[in-house]
């Protein structure tokens, strides 16, 4: 590296990584002594306009962006013919470091630093902006365990003059949504799916998709399932497994709408583990306890176990009478009403409905006649109630399958639900914990998740018709303006997601509205005059056709500003303009400046 200094400001020290599209240094602001990475491009794609292009646009939407979880960007410019970004320096390690030094990670640590980067990307979708290329390697971690999205190289914005925009020349094919592998614009969806793939790999220790080309790994997310992430590491949990499959939708619609919902459902499955192992040992207790023709054990207090039976109330018994054939017929004439009584409970279910109150219990042995020994005869069988295992949150096959070890008979219905993860339990009948008889049915809603509406296409209509049919179409308007040299002021550029995709009712839908052919003016006032001079000779569309240099009875306040300094601009013949206006493009620019006093 030849320039050590890149325009007298930034000190480059060392090279501390390198890709294939640039290399990266840490180096020094020496104007705000503060360390700073800088990002220089590979000089093979120095003298490719299209990618500088890219390069600048892409650094200024990304300098836009304002969050914790997004490595910041300070600065972009140009010594020479070398370009350069000045980023944020964060003192941390890669994520995809820790994940081959530590996978699998726990759950919590896993969702903590998910959670993370899904909010930085958010941040990045409201401003308009796709990574693309969202990767463990593009994820530093500080010892303190915050995580910075980083990288946003091959991202695309609502300022992008990129012509790439399809196809798998941008991005790492084994984080690569089914869309793009298939040649489709990248999405928010597609961000989503990439992330999903980041969890996988950092509870399993492995990608989802493997192969010995980048091609056939692509084609295996346009065409394969994955692997259930619980067969490569038990302890995640059910629902955290069917939000993991969702995210790997080969459809975008079934995803998440959004990197804050995301972000939101992530924080439900912390409880999901204690929940599961609660759900498991429910599960286990019957069987420990169902072999049949064996008695039961005692716990410690010499007591079976169950739920004991409260003894039936007893009437009391009259003075014994004299005479035993009087005796003797009371007595055979109650226990013929017991016997009619107990057949009678037992064919309309009543006697079934009791015991189900209680946990286990055996019938009641008649009271020996006269004469016959005091040893019970035991019933044949016992009849046993279970108590309902709690389903909701659960994926539709687990639940399946925990109904089935209870011993009960599962019965599935379907719904959709925009709050569920898709595959879902929503609800159940009976309710958890509800005591029934084995073989009985319980009967689990599970979520379709939300409604699919096609977007419409809203594209070179007026915004107020667009907003209309949005919003009448049940999706959320966000609005982004930007200029166009193609596309009238007032009209939609483009929106994402694209027309005629089904995506779920009440997703936020982003609208690009043209500004018209206009140009934004660079930050001049208060530079000096040769800084000023030279940014607006570099700036396309204004042309600066005079220098007015204004004295002290010119100009107020004077003694504030510096000899030389940029103290005001506006168009020839027109009105005042401030940094960031919008300009016509080809206005003429008057720029005043303070004139300095001769000795």
């Amino acid at each position: 590296m030849q320039n050590s200094i890149l325009n007298g400001r930034y000190e480059l020290e060392r090279q501390i990584g390198e890709g294939g599209m640039a290399r990266i240094y840490i180096g020094r602001d020496l104007r705000l002594n503060r360390r700073v990475a800088i990002k220089i491009p590979q000089q093979r794609l120095l003298g490719e306009a299209d990618f500088l292009e890219r390069f600048r646009h892409e650094a200024q939407a990304a300098a836009m962006l304002s969050h914790p979880n997004i490595v910041a960007i300070y600065d972009v410019g140009q010594d020479g013919d070398l370009h350069y970004i000045v980023m944020e320096y964060v003192d941390g390690v890669d994520l995809k470091t820790i994940i081959n030094r530590e996978a699998p990670l726990t759950i919590t640590r896993a969702l903590h630093l998910v959670e993370q980067i899904a909010r930085g990307l958010h941040a990045a979708h409201r401003a308009g902006m796709i990574h693309r290329d969202v990767k463990p390697q593009n994820v530093l971690v500080t010892a303190n365990g915050q995580a910075h999205v980083t990288d946003f190289g091959v991202a695309k914005s609502h300022l992008s003059t990129a012509l790439t925009e399809t196809g798998i020349a941008f991005g790492t094919v084994d984080y690569l949504s089914p869309e793009q592998a298939q040649g489709h614009p990248a999405t928010v969806q597609s961000d989503l799916y990439a992330l999903g793939v980041v969890l996988y790999e950092m509870l399993t220790g492995r990608l989802p998709f493997s192969g010995d080309t980048a091609l056939a790994v692509a084609m295996k997310h346009v065409g394969e399932p994955p692997v259930a992430p619980r067969r490569l590491n038990p302890n995640i949990p059910v629902g955290l497994e069917g939000l993991i499959l969702r995210m790997l939708a080969k459809d975008p619609a079934q995803r998440p709408r959004s990197a804050e919902e995301f972000a939101q459902l992530l924080s439900s499955y912390y409880q999901l583990a204690s929940q599961e192992t609660t759900i498991n040992a429910s599960i286990s207790r019957p069987a420990a306890q169902s072999s049949a023709n064996q008695p039961p054990r005692l716990s410690p207090t010499g007591t079976s176990g169950r739920l004991p039976v409260p003894p039936r109330p007893t009437t009391p018994r009259a003075p014994r009478q004299e005479g035993v054939g009087c005796g003797f017929f009371f007595i055979g004439l109650l226990l013929l009403t017991s016997v009619l009584a107990v057949v009678y409970l037992f064919s309309s279910g009543i006697l079934t409905n009791l015991f189900a109150r209680g946990s286990t219990t055996q019938a009641t042995t008649p009271t020996p006649a006269v004469g016959q020994t005091d040893t019970p005869t035991p019933t044949p069988t016992s009849i046993i109630s279970i108590s309902v295992p709690n389903l909701v949150g659960l994926n539709s096959n687990d639940a399946d399958q925990t109904v089935r070890q209870a011993q009960l008979l599962p019965v599935r219905l379907e719904a959709n639900d925009p709050q569920v993860s898709f595959n879902q339990v929503v609800s159940q009948e009976p309710a958890p914990g509800t005591v029934i008889a084995p073989g009985s049915s319980i009967t689990f809603t599970v979520s379709l998740g939300p409604r699919l509406v096609e977007m419409p296409d809203v594209t070179r209509v007026p915004v107020g018709i667009a907003r209309q049919r949005l919003t009448a179409a049940g999706f959320i308007v966000e609005e982004i303006a930007e200029p166009s040299v193609s596309v009238d002021a007032g009209f939609v550029i483009r929106q994402l997601p694209s027309s005629g995709l089904r995506v779920p009712e009440g997703q936020s839908v982003t609208i690009v509205i043209s500004q018209g052919d206009v140009v934004r003016f660079p930050d001049l006032i208060g530079l000096q005059r040769d800084q000023a001079e030279q940014l607006l000779s570099t700036t396309s569309g204004l042309i600066l056709v005079y220098v007015d240099p204004q004295g002290r009875d010119r100009l107020a306040d004077y003694d504030r500003f510096r000899d030389n300094e940029v103290v005001s601009a506006q168009i020839e013949g027109g009105r005042g303009v401030l940094n960031g206006d919008l300009l016509p493009r080809g206005s003429r620019i008057i720029l005043g400046i303070k004139k300095p006093e001769q000795p």
